[in-house]
């Protein structure tokens, strides 16, 4: 394919029912799905991040390359392995034009990490900085982050955790912010149109962002919308006829028509989301490795790639994607080999083939589709049963109850890049991921010891140790990390994509 694999994107989306006319100064994102608040304790969803990123800045972000960088902080440094300290840069200023300082930075984690801090309620994202006991105000622009056990991710985990002023939340209530804005960054909200458009217009006053991430200073449009359209084929659309200037989540199989456009470009990035087919190792065939290895030897994986992914993914032999830390190399692959799976499978007692369920939502019903009938070769007859997410997730997802069922095609995000944000909960014993029903004191140790460590390449050898055992006992059949592709209009440029999946408009310029 003949796409950009590292971008100069950035949209925006229009949020009237009638088209409005283009601007040079108005990008529009044509974005899958509205966010689910405003509020940045308040969610655990990608598209809402997405969305309130370009309104609130946190302390440390992410260049396009994924590398932690400062952006409302100017400096920070590890005190101990349990206290990290933070300079904050002068001069930044809240849209409504009051100072940031350290006592906004302590609120903000406070309301993020403490029981019923939002008004009686629990953030939905205080497991996110779980060790995280205190913040310690020193003056205006320091403070400190205790810990209450030595955790080396904090830095990569704060890019995820956006500022809110004190102030604001006081007056206008705990409630009130899931639509009422007052953030640091480079767009102030002008109307939130629910299950439409959220508009947005340049702070003019922006301090100007990471400094580490060229051009710093306010953002090259003077608007940008987020137009929600959730069917695939209306994005495509509104992209081809000029009604916005970037898409999210373009299906590979329109991107020829993307591509076809002489206004149009697809670009991609590797994404962080790892898909695997979880195998029930507590009872049924699949608790027999020998029956797990026959199926990893079953099924091509890049035949899948190539003919129904379009060849827009990754092979990865463990749940670690390419870009992660800590990512061993060197696992060795589960060659395809039909031979081999069914000795495996006459060795297991099935000389005749195994009959067996392979759960799946909607979305992916093709992917369960093609992986049945490529593995049916060597004995495996799998019938696909299409099931609701959330119903999927409860039936897997189970932490230490028996899990109901043989087989979930799923998948699992890890922006961060971080071990901890995928391998721990998919793979310790009764992790909240851990779909397999897995339970390796070994890895179980492994994982404990480097959620601790603070010497990083002992930490990466963890992971490294952990993810060869994994891969030999096989819990689950590791497929892909898919990329990220973008639909682009021409007259974007400035913006660069990033794997965490998320649209920051800060750079983006239209010609």
């Amino acid at each position: 394919m003949k796409f950009t694999r590292t971008l100069i994107a950035v949209g925006v989306a229009a949020a009237m029912a009638a088209p409005m006319a283009l601007s040079a100064q108005e990008l529009r994102v044509g974005f899958s799905a509205d966010a689910l608040s405003l509020d940045p304790a308040n969610h655990r969803n990608r598209e809402t991040e997405t969305i309130i990123r370009n309104m609130f800045d946190g302390i440390l972000t992410r260049d396009a390359d994924m590398n932690v960088v400062s952006e409302l902080a100017e400096s920070w440094s590890a005190i101990d392995p349990t206290t990290y300290e933070f300079k904050l840069r002068s001069g930044i200023t809240f849209h409504d034009g009051s100072p940031l300082t350290a006592e906004d930075i302590k609120f903000s984690i406070d309301r993020l990490t403490n029981e019923n801090a939002m008004g009686g309620q629990t953030s939905p994202r205080q497991s996110l900085l779980s060790p995280v006991t205190d913040v310690e105000v020193l003056d205006d622009l320091t403070f400190r982050i205790k810990l209450e056990t030595p955790w080396p991710i904090l830095p990569a985990m704060l890019p995820f955790q956006e500022m809110v002023s004190k102030a604001h939340v006081e007056a206008v209530g705990d409630a009130a912010m899931a639509d009422n804005v007052n953030g640091t960054g480079p767009f102030k909200l002008v109307e939130w149109r629910k299950g439409q458009s959220v508009i947005m217009e340049r702070f003019d006053g922006y301090y100007g962002g990471a400094s580490d991430i060229a051009p710093v200073g306010p953002a090259c449009v003077e608007r940008v919308i987020f137009q929600v359209i959730p069917e695939n084929a209306s994005r495509v659309a509104a992209l081809l006829a000029g009604e916005v200037h970037i898409i999210d989540k373009l299906p590979t199989h329109m991107v020829g028509q993307v591509e076809a456009n002489p206004d149009t470009t697809v670009m991609a990035v590797n994404g962080t989301r790892t898909s695997y087919v979880a195998l029930n190792n507590q009872s049924g065939p699949f608790a027999d490795i020998r029956v797990r290895h026959a199926l990893a030897h079953a099924l091509d994986r890049q035949l899948v790639i190539d003919k129904i992914l379009d060849g827009n993914a990754s092979l990865t032999n463990g749940i670690l994607s390419p870009d992660a830390f800590g990512k061993n190399a060197d696992l060795p692959a589960y060659d395809y080999d039909i031979d081999k799976a069914k000795a495996l499978l006459t060795e297991a007692g099935y000389p005749d083939g195994l009959d067996v369920t392979l759960d799946v939502d909607g979305a992916n019903k093709e992917i369960a589709e093609a992986i049945s009938a490529v593995v049916a070769q060597a004995g495996f007859r799998i019938g696909v049963t299409v099931g609701e997410g959330s119903t999927l997730t409860t039936r897997y997802r189970t932490k230490g109850e028996p899990i109901d069922g043989q087989m979930w095609l799923t998948s699992w995000g890890n922006g961060s890049l971080d071990p901890v944000g995928i391998f721990n909960p998919t793979h310790r014993t009764n992790d909240r991921g851990n779909s397999s029903g897995y339970s390796n004191p070994e890895v179980d140790a492994l994982l404990d010891a480097a959620n601790a460590e603070t010497d990083r390449a002992k930490r990466a050898q963890m992971y490294a140790d952990a993810e060869a055992i994994v891969n030999r006992d096989l819990p689950k059949l590791y497929l892909w990390v898919a990329q990220d592709l973008y639909g682009v209009s021409t007259r974007v440029s400035g913006w660069r994509p990033s794997s965490d999946s998320r649209i920051n408009l800060h750079d983006a310029c239209l010609d």
